[in-house]
């Protein structure tokens, strides 16, 4: 097992897991895992449970002839987006979609989401926000404003760092909007996300003109100029999926 690429996933699984949004229920021990760069059996067993992430892994470990789901090429395809996307077959993703998701859905919503595979979705962390969780009665809210939040506070985004703040930095981040009832990124606001708990976090290193990826306002990695490239591109391509079918 990739010692890399799990502790790798465990920088973006710990945000909603420490908010109760997805099990396992142990996000204190995967902060402490991912915080002191341990590495164990422990670590992938508790990775394993995420049950909205990992199956994603093990199609994209598939597809590409890596048996490790948790290598750091498989991890970076979910999270940031790489050309390991490019090779899952629609049929095999049709196939896990259809297994994981047409139970929650109702009456075409299966087909309807389906239909994006056509399209060229992958499967990426945004295209699961923009697109699964919006028809599998995961996010859905009779108030357009708290479902827009979700899915802003729920996709991988990127911010740049100005300063740091006991405990949280200060960035700049474009927030998610909809403008003529479509998806956007709207121009760049300052606001504060969280990069310790406790005492520990994972960008310790940071510093103003950084940037950094955010999940569920929580500072998960400082990225480099290719992985910042690659998540841009990735939310766009999957923005304008979701917006054909909006």
């Amino acid at each position: 097992m990739s010692a890399t690429g799990a502790l790798r996933f465990g920088r973006y699984a710990f945000p909603p897991n420490r908010l109760g949004y997805c099990v396992p229920d142990d996000h204190q021990a995967l902060l402490q895992y991912v915080a002191a760069k341990e590495f164990d059996a422990g670590l992938v067993e508790l990775e394993r449970r995420f049950s909205g992430a990992y199956p994603y892994l093990k199609l994209i470990a598939a597809a590409n002839g890596i048996a490790d789901p948790f290598d750091e090429r498989v991890v970076d395809a979910y999270w940031i987006g790489n050309g390991c996307l490019e090779q899952v077959r629609p049929g095999a993703f049709y196939d896990s979609l259809e297994e994981r998701f047409a139970p929650l859905m109702k009456g075409r919503d299966f087909g309807w989401l389906a239909g994006k595979i056509g399209m060229s979705a992958r499967p990426h962390h945004n295209f699961h926000v923009f697109d699964v969780y919006t028809r599998a009665g995961l996010m859905k809210d009779e108030k357009a404003a708290i479902t827009l939040e979700t899915m802003d506070s729920c996709r991988i985004s990127w911010a740049q760092v100005r300063g740091t703040s006991a405990g949280r930095l200060v960035v700049e981040r474009e927030p998610l909007v909809l403008a003529a009832g479509k998806l956007k990124l709207g121009p760049s606001r300052e606001l504060e996300v969280e990069a310790e708990s406790a005492g520990l976090g994972f960008v310790a290193a940071a510093k103003p003109g950084d940037w950094v990826s955010v999940h569920w306002s929580w500072a998960c990695e400082v990225l480099g100029p290719s992985a910042l490239s690659r998540l841009r591109a990735s939310t766009a391509h999957h923005l304008a999926l979701a917006n054909q079918t909006i």
